[in-house]
């Protein structure tokens, strides 16, 4: 491959040998997928639990406008915090030692919300989780990448956002329930520790990942992991043999052949993540200043669009390929976004409909931020390129869903929306000049410095 190939070559110039997985190899890399996903099933039910009970919080324990923007949003402040930190921590002792000790964090501080007495100790679990959800950006996409072969990567990992947006709408649906039901939000919170206790059940037991392992000098135990689980012609056809021992650490992201693909992600996951999570933590609330009267229907439906749009862009990644499906529909979301805006006197039909299209075209294109993070960094900066990319888009959606309630309350929804739509242009504007085209190529040719630079 030449060193001057663009960044946006948009068609492999090789394609990696189809790979012969055995039934047994099938049945592994089944469970290591739904181990990884259901990890993201669980960050997505943790994140949108917040969005439904968030006003009966506010209302319980009579919250300022900042302190109930704290609350919505410490979540993504500790995603800040725990991303790079769990990222590094496991590039530097593993993927597997992380990959237990985040969920049984999960497990505790999930039961621990239950037992809240005000809105400070609520914001202090919720930064917590936050900073198990980041850990689990970053060691579960890299772990699953890691495993999964070259032409069914792109679905594989597109299958974590679908199950973050099933996650997310499960919470949305057993939160209104259980409300209806009467039951108390800090019980409500303390759900998520149900599902960590499944997700935990299915770790137990997995091996290290053997591009780790060669990564670190262990190629024999590699091997023997990759024979064992994977089969006799993967080493080969996944070309792991070009993975060699590098101790340059984190300081890698921000060297040349490294740099640009780490602004890359840092932008273009900024731009998917901060607009839906400033809308969709206050979607009663967005609702509710649109003049939308059934709040609860108009969030149940867009987040089951938003389901929906995920299992499409899950059974389309690996067939039209990864910028088709960042830049198109960033322009689309723009659209969307300011007829929302501009039109807020619309009927609420139409407002609604407005935001679940929103919501299917953001998660259609939201499947990439577990895509390509993964496919474009090397294995030994894997998770802390993941992690690093996820802080610097939690910055956005902190700011987001912490100023979204102020907002509303001074320059209205009307500007709230048109600012959502900027940052929609940005990221098809970065798209357009810097996002590459992996798939079909094996996760060591995605993540060279030949296919990246100009």
């Amino acid at each position: 491959m030449a060193a001057n190939t663009p960044l946006t070559s948009s068609t492999p110039d090789t394609e990696i040998a189809s790979t012969h997985i055995s039934p047994e190899s099938r049945r592994f890399l089944r469970r290591t997928t739904a181990a990884t996903a259901f990890g993201g099933g669980l960050d997505g039910f943790d994140l949108g639990i917040i969005s439904v009970v968030i006003l009966h919080i506010n209302h319980d324990l009579g919250l300022t406008p900042a302190m109930e923007g704290l609350v919505g949003a410490a979540s993504l402040l500790g995603i800040f915090i725990g991303a790079p930190l769990f990222g590094y921590l496991t590039d530097k002792f593993g993927r597997k030692k992380m990959f237990l000790v985040d969920i049984i964090s999960f497990i505790v501080i999930g039961i621990a919300q239950a037992f809240a007495m005000g809105g400070v100790s609520l914001a202090i679990l919720r930064l917590l989780l936050g900073m198990a959800v980041g850990a689990e950006y970053s060691i579960g996409a890299p772990m699953l990448s890691e495993f999964a072969p070259a032409r069914e990567r792109g679905s594989k990992l597109a299958f974590l956002e679908l199950c973050w947006r099933i996650g997310f709408l499960i919470a949305v649906l057993l939160g209104y329930a259980l409300l209806w039901l009467g039951v108390s939000w800090k019980w409500i919170l303390a759900t998520s520790a149900i599902p960590a206790l499944i997700v935990l059940g299915l770790r137990i037991g997995l091996p290290e990942s053997p591009r780790w392992l060669l990564r670190h000098g262990h190629e024999a135990e590699a091997r023997a992991i990759v024979e064992k689980y994977m089969g006799p012609d993967y080493f080969e056809a996944e070309e792991l043999a070009e993975e060699s021992v590098d101790k340059d650490g984190y300081r890698k992201l921000f060297r040349k052949g490294q740099r640009r693909r780490t602004v890359f992600v840092c932008i273009f996951w900024t731009c998917i993540v901060t607009p839906y999570f400033a809308i969709f933590t206050y979607a009663p609330k967005v609702l509710e200043s649109l003049n939308v009267k059934s709040q609860a229907v108009g969030t149940i439906l867009s987040n089951t669009i938003g389901a929906v749009g995920a299992l499409i862009g899950l059974l389309a990644i690996d067939r039209i390929g990864r910028r088709r499906m960042l830049i198109g529909p960033f322009w689309l979301q723009t659209a969307v976004l300011l007829v929302v805006g501009l039109w807020t006197n619309a009927p609420s039909w139409v407002l609604v409909v407005g935001l679940a299209t929103f919501a299917l075209v953001n998660s259609y294109s939201d499947i990439l931020t577990a895509v390509y993070p993964s496919e474009i960094f090397d294995t030994d900066i894997r998770s802390s390129g993941v992690g690093f990319g996820s802080a610097m888009s939690r910055i956005g959606a902190f700011l987001g869903t912490y100023l979204l309630p102020i907002g509303i309350g001074t320059i209205g929804i009307k500007w709230c929306m048109v600012i959502a739509a900027g940052l929609c242009v940005i990221g098809a504007v970065t798209g357009q000049f810097m996002a590459p085209e992996t798939m079909n190529r094996s996760l060591t040719t995605t993540s060279t410095g030949e296919l990246m630079d100009t």
